[in-house]
């Protein structure tokens, strides 16, 4: 029976299906007219033969001649839903944008921070040993990004700072803190290999954790203390087996770890209670750059330019010493504005840990090119430290647990 059915089928079925393709009401009519009224006693088979689903004198209902009802249309509450949802898939996708694009930006900026280090270091290095000066040096590197600041200033690549009196008497003591610390680190350089004033320049985190208690109310962990001990441990041991080792030299780098943690978090302190006076991280750098060049006691390092007019007159090349002190204040300016940058960018100990880590391409980088020798045990002494920083960064990530009362 279901054979003869489904045979008798078949041919209503074409017919069927020709007149719908004769009919008026073709598939770009309105859907309400598209409908086929079959025969009750008709039933689904592989030929495309649709029961009805309909009574007698009950409207058909509407379906497509290839089968299949279509999919009611969506009620308000239904597309408000929909639209809703796409909205905050479209929102996480932005986000999720823009936190890979803020990574970049970030890993650009310190990969810029790191190489303009490397030359900084090295041609400041070379420029020290033909004048040992450490005061004059610092001047002429603050001079030199007073020129880009003013330049950029007359060109409006960055707004002018409106400030008043009060602002300026905030900011001076920064000034002269950050004078400190270039001059604290030009002397260690001077004195020591610059490998070694990078390694006892690794205890910044120590320095950042002691002034971020003083003075930030912070708390460290025990964990955030206990990467301290390799730190110090390792700068210890490094110091001990240094073939350059000076005590002026070593005790500079302690006091431009001291100073630079300073004026670090005091920075953060002053741009986060003068954001809406057009004070920001470029501008706080400039003006105390601006400070220190008409500082009077830093004028008084141009008694060295004397020297160098008793070196030229020795035989050594006054434009081959004018070129490398010009290269290391362009270094020394750009890499003090990307330092600031990325000041504004993270948190202070984020930011030491950074400036940690790049110790370990600045080390590597000066041995390399000026052939410091280092015994096992320096190295060993430099690995520790470092590995110490590294672990402090990994902790310092860690958040505490809050307590359930």
């Amino acid at each position: 029976m279901q054979s003869s059915m489904a045979a008798s089928c078949s041919p209503a079925a074409s017919r069927a299906w020709a007149a719908a393709r004769r009919s008026p009401y073709s598939p770009l009519s309105p859907p309400s007219s598209r409908h086929l009224a079959l025969s009750p006693f008709s039933s689904s088979s592989s030929h495309g033969c649709h029961r009805s689903v309909a009574g007698a004198g009950a409207p058909a209902l509407p379906v497509r001649i290839g089968g299949g009802l279509r999919p009611p249309p969506l009620l308000p509450a239904g597309r408000a839903r929909a639209a809703a949802a796409a909205a905050a898939e479209g929102g996480g996708e932005r986000e999720a944008a823009a936190g890979i694009s803020r990574t970049l930006q970030l890993g650009a900026m310190i990969l810029v921070w790191y190489l303009l280090n490397i030359y900084f270091n090295i041609y400041n290095k070379l420029v020290l040993k033909a004048v040992p000066f450490p005061y004059t040096i610092t001047t002429f590197q603050f001079a030199s990004s007073s020129f880009f600041i003013t330049l950029m200033w007359l060109l409006n690549l960055h707004p002018i700072p409106r400030l008043s009196l009060k602002q300026y008497a905030k900011i001076l003591p920064l000034a002269l803190i950050h004078l400190l610390g270039n001059c604290f680190t030009n002397m260690s350089l001077g004195k020591v290999a610059v490998s070694f004033t990078h390694t006892v320049k690794a205890m910044e985190p120590f320095f950042s954790v002691l002034l971020s208690v003083l003075f930030l109310g912070e708390t460290p962990s025990v964990l955030v203390l206990g990467s301290l001990v390799p730190v110090v441990g390792g700068v210890v041991l490094a110091s001990m087996t240094e073939v350059s080792f000076n005590w002026i030299g070593f005790w500079s780098a302690m006091a431009s770890n001291l100073t630079n943690q300073s004026r670090n978090v005091f920075s953060k302190r002053l741009l986060a209670a003068d954001k809406e006076d057009n004070l920001d991280d470029i501008n706080l750098f400039s003006i105390m750059t601006y400070i220190n060049v008409i500082c009077k006691k830093m004028l008084q390092g141009l008694r060295g330019i004397k020297f160098i007019r008793e070196q030229q007159s020795a035989g050594v090349d006054i434009k081959e010493l004018c070129v490398k002190a010009a290269l290391a204040g362009t270094c020394f300016h750009f890499y003090q504005q990307v330092s600031y940058s990325l000041l504004a960018r993270v948190s202070p100990v984020t930011h030491s840990v950074a400036n940690s880590l790049k110790r370990v391409v600045v080390i590597v980088s000066s041995v390399l090119f000026f052939k410091t020798p280092i015994s096992p045990i320096n190295a060993l002494g430099t690995g520790f430290a470092l590995a110490g920083v590294f672990l402090y960064s990994q902790f310092k990530k860690l958040k505490p647990k809050t307590k359930v009362a």
